[in-house]
């Protein structure tokens, strides 16, 4: 295994009866089975985050509530060609719907981007829209999860009072299509991939963030690649997805970059479970302290059994977060 992490095989409650941290729950899943009772008010944190990517464009949606705001977003972005970026900030989170846990029931966001994200048994169906000035952005995009298909879900401890639960699908594929004024891009043949976090953080944070979905050396991979902000803890969120396999990585990943454009290089210490370079083609710059950027990623991965996958040109982002929040 490439992990000295405890795996979490039933359900369990995030949060004791006085809204600690449940020691119990620190631990990894293969699918999601954490109850994020959170309670109170103040330092929680609450998102989901999809994006879908193609080889020639790629969206994103995010509904957030932390709580005194709500901050919720749609991304489009066509390589080399048009890039749309809509926030809609809600005071007290007003007009945000979010599920209690993963797969607990809708979510959605009113005000200037409307989002909705239904969960089926096997789908998720994402719809939205909102105002640019190339014209109304719309869509309407389905992102499967195949059967068997593992995804992971963990809980990072800083202490009993500030913790996170995040759950990191990959590989999930898509379909559906985004309208763009006159324009349709096709997402049919795209692959999703999911951010879902509940815990109470910290004021001062900083991440790494990586991740990448598709076909390469004859199998379908999804890296989910984390740093910086899990130091300490004993928990990860490094996982590799390999046909639908997880295997958890339960080192910390050496993340090596100057200038964002130019080649990162993404790692474990002894380079062998995780050996990668990411090539960015695109570096988006929302806000002070973060840089998100695409790309695509070369090198090597290994699982869990010992098989060395080869990556090759597999497009995905790795990304760098410095918050006050």
């Amino acid at each position: 295994m490439a992990t000295h992490e405890p795996e979490i095989t039933a359900p369990i409650d995030l949060c004791t009866p006085a809204g600690r941290l449940n020691p119990d729950a620190v631990g990894w899943t293969r699918t999601p089975l954490h109850r994020c009772n959170l309670r109170g008010w103040g330092r929680a944190k609450r998102w989901e985050h999809w994006c879908i990517t193609t080889p020639t464009h790629l969206v994103a949606v995010t509904v957030s509530s932390l709580d005194y705001l709500g901050v919720n977003n749609i991304y489009f972005l066509e390589y080399g060609g048009c890039e749309v970026n809509r926030n809609s900030v809600l005071p007290l989170a007003r007009g945000v719907t979010l599920p209690t846990s993963l797969g607990g029931g809708p979510t959605s966001a009113r005000g200037k981007v409307s989002i909705d994200l239904t969960d089926g048994p096997d789908t998720t169906r994402i719809q939205f829209s909102c105002k640019t000035t190339h014209g109304p952005l719309t869509g309407d995009v389905t992102v499967r999860l195949p059967p068997g298909h593992e995804t992971l879900g963990v809980v990072v401890p800083w202490s009993d009072r500030k913790f996170q639960y995040t759950a990191k699908h990959t590989a999930r594929p898509a379909s559906g299509t985004v309208h763009l004024g006159d324009q349709a891009y096709d997402f049919t043949g795209g692959w999703g991939v999911l951010d879902h976090g509940r815990g109470r953080w910290p004021a001062l944070v900083r991440w790494n963030w990586g991740a990448a979905s598709g076909h390469t050396d004859g199998h379908v991979v999804g890296l989910q690649l984390g740093g910086k902000w899990t130091v300490g803890t004993g928990m990860t969120e490094n996982a590799l997805c390999v046909d639908g396999r997880l295997t958890k990585v339960g080192t910390e990943l050496d993340w090596q970059y100057t200038d964002f454009l130019a080649p990162w290089s993404v790692r474990t210490p002894d380079a062998d479970d995780i050996d990668l370079v990411f090539t960015p083609f695109h570096d988006r710059a929302p806000g002070p302290g973060t840089h998100q950027c695409f790309g695509h990623y070369d090198g090597s991965i290994k699982t869990d059994d010992g098989q060395t996958i080869g990556v090759e040109h597999l497009l995905g982002w790795a990304e760098q977060v410095s918050l006050v929040w």
